[in-house]
């Protein structure tokens, strides 16, 4: 297609064409995200172009345009020739107890990798990253380039907040796409996750895509779907990615909070508390990306290094340095505990009758953690990072009456009291056992053309 004049590069025009099904050349997708950026289209003319991207969809090559323009739109940094090692990072479409990656990126640079790790705060009932660490006394999530370079060079990774010099276009366009009901198109998820990914400079990209009624996706065609479309629109980027899916019909380790997730992240990392679910998936997607860094031959290799690493200490000691680099304290991954802020107040939540438990309703856990005050309900609230719920069971956990489902952590007795309210409802035993759901539930990667 030729270039075309500036009328037919109109807002309305390009709204037009793709209301109309028609697929958009890389010229009016540039148009659209300039408008982002500058604010020469309104508010009104973007939540249209959302609306119409998301009843029309896009094509991969539309989506990967989409993908670079707003990657363009900011700034991009480049690691290459800083660092010996390859930039790696790890994104997870977010879940309710999700910390692997407070344990990932040390893993990772303990193994060789560099992981400048630009993460975000808590989204709707899903926990953030950053929430958890700021936990951390003196803990700085929002640095400049300087300071991040700084501290991966001190530990080798730096799990830090995008500036807002990192793809402003997807900035906008993400909190337009949050109210006008276009949240759940997997181009613009695409766009937008892989904008900002690629705009840290990475070599590689694994990518955790979780799936049931504790997750963004809830049913397994559309996460299989997603988990597609970002790998195709990775490698049509030239940024070699796998994706896994991870089961998420239950809390992913026994804490959500903030807090208690990132002492939990702190035990595992010392060896002295190691769940299952969130040991396998964390030692898979650290495996997937030695691999794809090419430290490590294969996924047999990737494992044995990460068992090594673990068991001397040395992914400690990188967390240990990236918090003291970030401002936190010199001695936090020794004295986690004492340091880390506590609620005053704890309530156990106890089994009526014994019996094996069913079923967790893990968005509702995790928008109980929000009603606790461990997260926000509008964009100016203030987090507690006390608050929130550990020992919590496991799916399919055989209980007798009067056992642990969950214990409370509380601001207040009445903030207690009306979580183990919502307990009742979240956490169900009955008298059959479930049958097992793998953590792992299938890898997808996208094909070389």
């Amino acid at each position: 297609m030729t270039v075309p004049d500036e009328s037919v590069m109109l807002a309305q025009e390009v709204i037009r064409l793709k209301r109309n099904g028609l697929a958009l050349d890389r010229a009016r997708i540039d148009a659209f995200v300039r408008g982002l950026a500058d604010g020469s289209w309104s508010d009104a003319q973007c939540a249209s172009m959302a609306m119409a991207i998301y009843l029309r969809g896009l094509t991969d090559r539309e989506t990967t345009d989409l993908t670079d323009a707003m990657l363009r739109s900011g700034t991009v940094l480049d690691w290459s020739d800083r660092f010996d090692g390859p930039a790696l990072d790890k994104h997870s479409t977010g879940g309710v107890g999700d910390k692997v990656s407070l344990a990932l990126a040390p893993i990772v640079a303990a193994c060789g990798g560099i992981v400048p790790m630009v993460s975000g705060r808590g989204l709707g009932h899903t926990g953030g990253t950053l929430d958890k660490l700021e936990a951390i006394p003196g803990y700085r999530a929002i640095v400049s380039r300087e300071e991040m370079e700084a501290t991966l060079r001190a530990a080798g990774c730096a799990i830090v907040g995008a500036s807002s010099e990192v793809a402003p276009a997807d900035r906008r366009l993400y909190g337009i796409r949050d109210v006008t009901g276009t949240v759940e198109s997997i181009p613009l998820i695409c766009a937008s996750i892989l904008s900002k990914k690629l705009a840290a400079g990475l070599d590689a990209l694994v990518l955790d895509v979780k799936v049931g009624n504790g997750a963004f996706a809830q049913d397994a065609e559309f996460a299989q779907a997603l988990a597609a479309g970002l790998t195709r629109v990775a490698l049509g980027a030239s940024l070699p990615s796998v994706a896994w899916i991870t089961d998420m019909n239950q809390v992913l380790g026994p804490t959500c909070g903030n807090a208690v997730e990132v002492l939990e992240a702190v035990r595992f990392l010392q060896g002295t508390e190691r769940e299952a679910r969130f040991a396998v998936v964390t030692e898979m997607l650290s495996a997937e990306l030695l691999v794809m860094g090419k430290l490590a031959p294969d996924i047999d290799a990737a494992r044995a290094r990460i068992g090594e690493v673990l068991r001397s200490g040395a992914a400690l000691e990188r967390f240990s340095r990236m918090v003291t680099a970030l401002g936190g304290p010199a001695d936090f991954a020794d004295r986690a505990e004492h340091y880390l802020p506590a609620a005053p107040v704890r309530k156990p939540f106890l089994a009526v009758s014994g019996g094996w438990v069913q079923s967790i309703a893990t968005r509702e856990l995790g928008l109980a953690v929000i009603e606790l005050g461990g997260g926000r309900r509008v964009s100016t609230d203030t987090v507690d990072p006390r608050v929130g719920f550990t020992d919590v069971a496991a799916l399919g956990a055989r209980v007798n009456a009067g056992d642990v489902l969950a214990t409370v952590h509380a601001a207040s007795d009445a903030d207690a009291e009306a979580a183990l309210a919502r307990l009742t409802r979240i956490i169900q035993v009955g008298d059959t056992q479930p049958s097992d759901r793998p953590i792992l539930i299938s890898r997808v990667s996208a094909a070389h053309p």
